[in-house]
């Protein structure tokens, strides 16, 4: 899935077509997230893949741990949560 599906988009006045901000929701916690302590390499589409068998749900992950500047790769020792539930979150972000 692209994170680009289901995305409006809007002509500027220049003519130029741009993808409108998506909001995602909330990711409430949950007693079945999982939570790791990051290594060397770790980059956030690798664990989207490693977790959900899908790369580009990536945004999962940031949205569940408030992460705003897309960082792809993170330190040594970052704790994030990975929620479990990820299709769950999925479906009620396409509604």
């Amino acid at each position: 899935m692209s994170r680009y599906s289901n995305n409006e988009t809007q002509k500027l006045k220049e003519g130029k077509v741009v993808y409108k901000s998506k909001i995602y929701p909330k990711i409430p916690l949950k007693d079945t997230d999982i939570y790791i302590v990051t290594q060397t390499g770790d980059r956030v589409d690798t664990l989207a893949q490693q977790f959900y068998g899908d790369s580009s749900l990536h945004w999962i992950i940031l949205t569940a741990n408030n992460i705003h500047d897309a960082p792809f790769a993170f330190s040594d020792g970052t704790i994030l949560r990975i929620p479990k539930d990820y299709l769950e979150i999925v479906k009620n972000f396409n509604q």
